[in-house]
């Protein structure tokens, strides 16, 4: 299936009922991207296309990662019915998942015609059974974990998926791009458009999209085998390749690569490489329960004791420890 196939993405100007469950741990931006463009959908339009209500599990504010709440008007009722459901997760998901809420999600499954995961929300479908042989996607750094915990859900690196009854997005950005393509197909190109000029944003995106372990943003402005050469460098960071090979691959010589990446970024493309190795290991340290040694192999490292090194060099602590602080 896919979103031609769900009722709620087709032309209709009757008003969506929405269900917002906020989890504490999950991002602002994911909330306001998910909220704001009805709010402004309902305001350039002049009437109600959007009713929304936000909860959260037992009725208390939702704390998002920068510390600001999000009140709620009361607790997540199962037996409660709405158009949709839309679930935003964030730090803690995977904990909240072995509790008595992924069955509270299974009996409320039928309450609505479209259930969708943000970011760490699609954990939570997962653990309710919601995912199985449909496609999926989750934010980029969950994405290994995420492929393995399901096994029978077809995982995508998309920026979001919609599969019949159930849609699941990457984060904020790719949350916004998907309320204004609800938005346009259930009300039209010009609302859409409308909303997108409120925010002065450029939905530059399609759904299908991959997420990237970097946000270029505009460097391919700056240089187009920039650009190029952090891509290569995403996609190799359990095999890390040499800068000769990078360069290479771009059809540049290695000192031309050092410039533009002196230039641009202030730095050489080695030194960037082993710090986005090391961005993507810190998360795993933190946010995983991985053994070091399997964490090293994954960032490229030879041995936990080489990453153990490096790790600490750059962070002033090792791994073991940062770990530690964050349980």
């Amino acid at each position: 299936m896919n979103s031609e196939t769900s009722p709620l993405f087709l032309p209709d100007p009757k008003a969506l009922d929405v269900t917002v469950l906020v989890f504490s741990g999950a991002s602002l931006m994911c909330v306001a991207s998910t909220i704001d463009p009805m709010r402004a959908a309902n305001r350039v339009s002049g009437s109600t296309l959007f009713k929304w209500r936000i909860v959260s599990l037992d009725g208390q504010p939702a704390i998002t990662t920068c510390g600001l709440p999000i009140a709620v008007s009361a607790s997540f009722d199962a037996s409660e019915k709405a158009d949709m459901l839309l679930v935003i997760g964030g730090f803690g998901a995977a904990d909240i998942a072995r509790t008595t809420f992924t069955a509270n999600l299974r009996r409320a499954v039928h309450n609505y015609r479209m259930i969708g995961g943000i970011e760490a929300g699609s954990w939570l479908l997962g653990r309710a059974g919601l995912l199985s042989g449909r496609r999926a996607t989750t934010h980029w750094e969950d994405m290994e974990e995420f492929t393995a915990a399901f096994p029978d859900t077809d995982v995508r690196p998309d920026r979001y998926v919609i599969d019949g009854p159930v849609f699941t997005s990457g984060g904020a950005s790719p949350t916004f791009d998907l309320m204004l393509h609800l938005i346009r197909s259930r009300f039209g190109m010009s609302v859409a458009l409308d909303v997108a000029s409120v925010f002065i944003y450029d939905e530059a995106h399609a759904s299908s999209d991959a997420q990237p372990l970097v946000s270029l943003g505009r460097l391919d402005d700056v240089h187009p085998k920039l650009a190029e050469a952090i891509r290569l460098m995403e996609r190799h960071i359990d095999a890390p390749l040499t800068v000769g090979a990078i360069a290479k691959r771009c059809g540049l010589s290695a000192r031309s690569l050092e410039k533009i990446f002196l230039k641009a970024v202030g730095e050489g493309p080695g030194r960037y490489y082993l710090r986005l190795r090391l961005k993507v290991a810190r998360r795993l340290v933190t946010d995983t329960r991985s053994p070091l040694a399997d964490i090293a192999a994954r960032t490229g490292f030879s041995s936990a004791a080489a990453f153990t090194r490096t790790f600490r060099h750059f962070e002033g602590r090792p791994p073991s420890a940062i770990r530690a602080a964050h349980r």
